[in-house]
């Protein structure tokens, strides 16, 4: 598999008055192509610090987050800007869709203003595939939780990231709509869509490929048996 994205040596520190603590310490790792990796750890241990930094939401002190053999963090702003807009897809456990726009406004804005005649086809495509096409015109205020994941996962897409970043996706839910994000997130990630998982809940760790844990600042792995 071809390397997509590496870190290496990763530190990130916080300060609360003059205590400072790490919240990730000299970490590195290696994301391939199609992969399929779950970060696994306690609250607190820095998973979705990691996260944020890999995606471009959030520097490092020390180290490098390298994609295709670039440095993201020694882009300009804007240029950081256009790689994440255009390379990563976030999703997030409390799904972060503007009440004020509809499904279909909500998928398609991420990419309107690059493609705007495109956007709302590529959108409703999405919407098609992931069986929620009905509710288009819905609010999220009208959405149950596991339908709101879903249209998280299809604003993740329609820009045709080469990589998703889920943050808890299913912590907000109810078993089955668990297991049908967790379904989704397996076909996507057999359709080639490489996917990092920050997730406490072990068993769905063991559903993706690789696992890292984050034990004392460090990332342990594991190779789970399919």
């Amino acid at each position: 598999m071809d390397k997509l994205l590496e870190v290496a040596s990763l530190t990130k520190i916080y300060h609360n008055g003059r205590e400072k603590f790490s919240a990730i310490a000299d970490v590195s790792l290696s994301l391939f192509t199609g992969d399929y990796l779950s970060i696994v750890g306690p609250s607190g241990a820095g998973k979705s610090t990691l996260l944020h930094i890999m995606g471009g939401l959030e520097s490092p002190d020390e180290g490098k987050v390298i994609f295709k053999g670039r440095d993201i963090y020694k882009m300009k702003n804007n240029q950081l800007s256009l790689w994440r807009n255009k390379s990563i897809g976030f999703v997030f456990q409390f799904y972060h869709l503007i009440e004020e726009l509809n499904v279909l406004e909500n998928v398609a804005l991420a990419s309107f203003l690059k493609r705007r005649k495109s956007s709302l086809k590529k959108a409703q495509i999405l919407l098609e595939y992931l069986g929620i096409e009905a509710r288009k015109h819905f609010f999220p205020s009208q959405l149950s939780g596991g339908e709101r994941q879903k249209v998280a996962i299809a604003r993740a897409l329609v820009n045709e990231p080469q990589i998703i970043l889920c943050d808890e996706p299913t912590g907000n839910l109810d078993k089955d709509s668990q297991e049908r994000v967790c379904e989704l997130l397996e076909e996507l990630n057999g359709q080639g869509v490489t996917i990092v998982l920050v997730t406490h809940n072990l068993e769905l760790a063991k559903r993706t490929k690789r696992t890292l844990f984050v034990r004392g600042g460090e990332l342990e792995e594991e190779v789970n048996s399919q």
